[in-house]
């Protein structure tokens, strides 16, 4: 596979998808190597204190290790002997030996494994504070089940190499070096027949070792597909099923799965090939050997401790070689799962706070100002979704947007918010560029009711606090009773802490917008924002609430975007958007005496609503 393979998403042709960050690719492309690895260094420092005593503890049960063949030599060398308590000596030697390497494994073991477990749980909470922050530009890009399979998935890659197979690996190296010293120390001439076969053992891990690196990148990337597609289809499953798609979701869910296997297969084969070619190597060169060794004592050139005790340094030599090649592949995997986390945690954003924002005056008064802006989605370059867009939005005023789907209505709430920045002009909030201001500065003084209400798995008191994490249950309450919604909670099974399930599934759209608009009440922000915030009601409950809109905007700075127009008649201001540009603004009874775009919509809606009644 090339590196061109791994790039988009072709079903048809069975390649991988690249979900990295947009002018990610080719960086990712080049660096798959194992060095990868040294990514998760900034992650391990820390616990270097941790680190250094899993390593100490990992050295000394190395060289317990290697001392065992020497015990096992003189108690070999001394079987013919006539003083019994010289044999009982090197026995208890040798149970003394075992004991310390089991208490070093042991402790070796747990070092490892904790340190394992702190610097994932680390790499998790970075990627997620990185991710959580992004502008909706990058998710543009990247799906959410893409991310959480880097999340999850790839960090449980990386936890099975800093918690074991690093681990092993450092402690197989140890052998094999130390190993291969003291073969060397019993026998030059046996050490020299067996050095003769480690090239022969290298190749295959050089080669194939290349091929299982690209495999196992392959493989995460399908698993990756796979958990992006999963996670979108049940994250529309009502929708999915009025369609009765479900037959074809299947499908598409087992093709992107049996892909993955495919990868996986690949990646297992190639992985046990490599296996089956070292160990048998490795043993058939032990074997003669070990051959040689035994017409060297029948010839009385050595002794049959010696050959006992070079032949189990063989034995950990080629174990330690084998365990090697194994983990090799443990590794491969863990790079390109290393890979894909870095790639996140390096993603430029492309709304950027400055290093040192300025401060809003204080008191925050609610002035916005947009000028000569123009902006384009980065999914959608050639078209903007505003142009040359200049208003200015007195403190306390209450202004509404209007037009048809399409004219950048919610692209001015979005730009307020700065989720994206413009790509010419500037909008201001008291008189200060947003771009010179921190987000987490400006948008405390932001309240929004967005067009599709988001209801998190809690309970309403938790969804309606979601707007100020210190408002006492009265405040709550207070602002349920303004959004109408307090008699609907009251009557859930648990009232404020009845549970409201994923995405709120147990409640209706207008229940769920309600919910919404409370949270925004309570914010008692000096800017407020309603995206549609009422298209979801009844006509009683879009009543109740208008009203409470209406003693809320009093004082604080309005902005609704709506495509019911009766919602915005006592709006101070109404602003016609058309193709992103301003066409016409000012209170309903001027624009429907203008005869312009304005007084279409309203006799569209108005006319056409009488005559259908």
């Amino acid at each position: 596979m090339t590196e061109a393979d791994d790039e988009g998403y072709d079903m048809a042709r069975g390649t991988p998808p690249a979900p990295a960050a947009p002018g990610q690719t080719e960086e990712r492309a080049k660096s798959k190597r194992i060095g990868a690895l040294a990514a998760l260094l900034p992650f391990i420092w820390p616990y270097r204190r941790l680190m250094f005593a899993a390593i100490a503890a990992l050295v000394t049960t190395a060289v317990i290790s290697l001392t065992l063949p020497l015990a096992v030599r003189r108690v070999v060398d001394n079987f013919d002997t006539e003083n019994a308590y010289i044999l009982d000596q090197y026995f208890a030697a040798a149970l003394g030996i075992a004991a310390l390497l089991a208490i070093g494994t042991g402790l070796r073991y747990m070092l490892v494994t904790r340190l394992g477990e702190r610097v994932v749980a680390d790499i998790r909470k970075a990627v997620f504070d990185r991710v959580i922050a992004m502008s909706p530009a990058f998710y543009e890009q990247v799906m959410t089940g893409e991310v959480l399979s880097r999340i999850t998935t790839d960090t449980t890659l990386i936890l099975s190499v800093i918690g074991s197979s690093v681990s092993i690996a450092l402690r197989n190296l140890l052998i094999f070096v130390g190993g291969l010293a003291l073969m060397l120390l019993t026998s030059a001439k046996l050490t020299g027949l067996v050095l003769l076969i480690v090239p022969a053992v290298i190749v295959p891990i050089l080669v194939l070792g290349r091929r299982l690196r690209v495999l196992s990148r392959e493989n995460q990337d399908w698993i990756a597909a796979s958990s992006g597609n999963a996670s979108e289809t049940l994250s529309a499953v009502q929708t999915v099923q009025a369609f009765t798609h479900e037959a074809a979701s299947r499908t598409q869910f087992s093709d992107v799965t049996e892909l993955s296997y495919d990868a996986a297969r690949r990646r297992i084969s190639t992985r046990a090939l490599m296996t089956v070619i070292v160990i048998f190597l490795v043993f058939a060169g032990i074997v003669g050997v070990l051959w040689i060794g035994a017409r060297d004592v029948r010839a009385g050139d050595m002794t049959q401790g010696a050959l006992v005790q070079f032949v189990i340094y063989a034995v950990m030599v080629a174990g330690g070689v084998a365990a090697l090649s194994e983990i090799w592949g443990e590794l491969q995997r863990a790079a390109g799962a290393t890979e894909r986390l870095v790639e996140l945690l390096q993603t430029e954003d492309t709304v950027k706070d400055p290093d040192t924002g300025l401060d809003l005056p204080e008191p925050v008064t609610g002035r916005i100002g947009f000028e000569d802006v123009s902006f384009a989605y980065p999914a959608r370059p050639g078209i903007n979704a505003l142009e040359q867009v200049t208003l200015e939005i007195e403190p306390g005023e209450t202004v509404a947007f209007v037009g048809p789907s399409g004219a950048g209505k919610t692209t001015i709430i979005q730009m307020i918010l700065r989720f994206y920045d413009p790509d010419s002009g500037r909008i201001t909030l008291d008189g200060v560029d947003l771009s010179h201001l921190r987000r987490d500065v400006f948008r405390k003084v932001v309240a929004l009711v967005p067009q599709d209400p988001v209801i998190f798995a809690a309970s309403a008191r938790d969804n309606i606090r979601f707007g100020r994490p210190d408002a006492s249950d009265a405040e709550i309450e207070a602002a349920a009773n303004a959004a109408a919604a307090h008699e609907f909670i009251e009557k859930l099974p648990d009232g404020y802490d009845a549970y409201l399930g994923e995405r709120g599934v147990m409640l209706s759209g207008g229940q769920k917008q309600r919910i919404a608009i409370a949270r925004a009440i309570l914010r008692d922000a000096p800017v407020l924002l309603l995206d549609e915030a009422t298209s979801a009601l009844d006509a009683e409950s879009e009543r109740a609430v208008q009203t409470a809109v209406d003693t809320l905007s009093k004082g604080r700075t309005t902005l609704i975007v709506a495509h019911r127009l009766a919602t915005v008649k006592k709006a101070d201001r109404i602003v016609v958007l058309d193709q992103g540009r301003v066409v016409a603004s000012g209170p309903h009874d001027k624009l429907v005496a203008e005869d312009g775009l304005y007084a279409r919509l309203a006799r569209l809606q108005f006319t056409d609503g009488i005559a259908a009644e």
